[in-house]
């Protein structure tokens, strides 16, 4: 079965999880597998994902990943890409397909979620690179940051995971961040500006905010 991926660099403790979908965030979802495949449609191209238990994701694109990759911003068209808590993997494979000379990786905590995106991404005929937070290069640098953010993880946590992939943008940089407003997006924008890294909401749509950062060069 083709498989899926959520990156989280950060080690959060099993205090820091919330009991609701708290499996998305574990190195092995404890529930039984049971693949199931979902079809994407987005406005330049249809993609074919499967989907599993444990994995965010399972019942097909949700909301917020759709306007990400619907209305948001074109990716770099050369560059390293980085899709961080992947899940199926649809944003690492839409941002490969979409920018084929760009080096793209997609990073997750959940083993069964990398599986899954390692496995679509080759369905889809896209070349991504999945990984582990830890088999990310301690090097690594990236020119654009792009997420559906695992905001239930806790706000601690999630700055902590932020504030360790914001190191990695190169100059000029940028972040883009898909997150409700009933979560927190608000703040969360206010959150990273005060981290010297310019945030912009890019629309606003359903409940959703596409959050933009930039890092100075």
């Amino acid at each position: 079965a083709r498989a899926a991926l959520r990156s989280v660099t950060c080690r959060c403790d099993a205090g820091a999880m919330p009991a609701a979908g708290s499996h998305y965030f574990a190195n092995d979802p404890d529930l039984p597998s049971e693949p199931t495949t979902v079809e994407v449609w987005l406005p330049d191209r249809r993609l074919s994902l499967t989907t599993d238990r444990g994995v965010f994701g399972r019942g097909g694109l949700d909301p917020g990943t759709k306007l990400l990759l619907s209305r948001g911003p074109a990716p770099a068209q050369a560059g390293t890409l980085v899709d961080v808590g992947c899940g199926t993997g649809a944003i690492a494979i839409t941002l490969a397909l979409r920018s084929p000379e760009s080096a793209v990786w997609a990073v997750d905590v959940n083993s069964r979620a990398r599986a899954l995106c390692a496995a679509n991404a080759a369905h889809n005929e896209a070349t991504v690179r999945v990984v582990s937070p830890d088999e990310v290069p301690d090097d690594l640098r990236v020119d654009e940051i792009w997420s559906n953010p695992p905001i239930r993880i806790g706000k601690p946590a999630l700055h902590a995971l932020l504030t360790q992939w914001f190191a990695r943008l190169s100059p000029g940089g940028r972040a883009v961040l898909v997150v409700h407003k009933h979560l927190g997006s608000d703040s969360l924008q206010r959150w990273i500006t005060d981290q010297g890294l310019p945030c912009e909401r890019s629309l606003s749509s359903g409940g959703y905010r596409l959050l933009v950062a930039t890092r100075p060069t």
